[in-house]
């Protein structure tokens, strides 16, 4: 198996770090190929901004998908943005890692999506009719990949349960989960999360040595979360509303785009 590892942490002798040399070693022992993409290490470029597309006049205004789409279509993109592209299309799973700051990614994490989601490549292919809405949510060019997140977290389980002042963590997960992979075709596996990460003992950190491991050997086994597919029947088009018989009638949030 290919396994690519986009990680985003500013201290390489953080827990973070720790796990992501757990997970690195885990892999090749198991006889995977691994490649990481250290975002901080890189000093990755997170803005998007003029100078990621040369070839747009000065004068032009800048439209940020239009440009990233040309950039595309004629291998304009830059280098840096390109490579991670290559990676994306060369691994079989891909695990983001990062520490949950705010409720979602490090600025630098949300600037690699930014970027190397480009329109054209991670996104806006397919056709468009009465039936369907372009290949998303399912469909596009990540399908036949895995994909999962290892989440490091402050905050105890319990703030992140369904009653808990944070919301459960599935919801917290779910825009980068459901919005950034499964739309772009990965099935998504459960996320590997580790809670009250700051106050963690050596006792602490073996247990989850142990438990990342065996969740690394169980990679082509673990079932992913099942999201409803765009493009399935489920979604009426183009509103891609969900079907009103589908899902108890009062029901809302996250938790109608996937299934039991």
């Amino acid at each position: 198996m290919k396994v690519f590892i986009v990680f985003a942490h500013p201290e390489p002798q953080s827990l973070s770090g720790s796990l992501l040399r757990t997970t690195v070693e885990e892999l090749k022992a198991q006889g995977h190929e691994v490649q990481v993409s250290d975002l901080y290490a890189m000093k990755w470029k997170s803005q998007v901004d003029r100078e990621d597309f040369p070839h747009l006049p000065p004068d032009a205004r800048l439209k940020v998908a239009y440009a990233s789409a040309e950039a595309t279509a004629s291998n304009r993109l830059t280098d840096d943005v390109k490579r991670e592209q290559e990676k994306l299309l060369w691994a079989d799973t891909v695990i983001f890692q990062f520490p949950l700051w705010w409720m979602s990614m490090p600025a630098i994490l949300k600037g690699w999506f930014d970027r190397v989601y480009s329109l054209g490549f991670a996104y806006g292919l397919g056709e468009y009719s009465d039936t369907r809405w372009g290949d998303r949510y399912g469909e596009g060019k990540m399908q036949g990949k895995k994909a999962f997140l290892v989440v490091t977290v402050g905050g105890w389980r319990e703030h992140f349960s369904a009653r808990g002042i944070s919301g459960p963590i599935e919801d917290v997960l779910f825009t980068i989960n459901h919005g950034m992979l499964y739309y772009t075709g990965f099935e998504v596996l459960p996320p590997f999360v580790l809670f009250q990460s700051d106050r963690a003992d050596d006792a602490v950190f073996n247990s989850t040595v142990d438990e990342l491991r065996q969740r690394l050997c169980t990679i082509s086994t673990t079932k992913p979360i099942r999201y409803r597919p765009q493009n399935d029947g489920d979604y009426e088009i183009p509103a891609l509303t969900l079907r009103p018989e589908l899902g108890a009638t009062s029901a809302s949030g996250f938790s109608l785009h996937s299934i039991e």
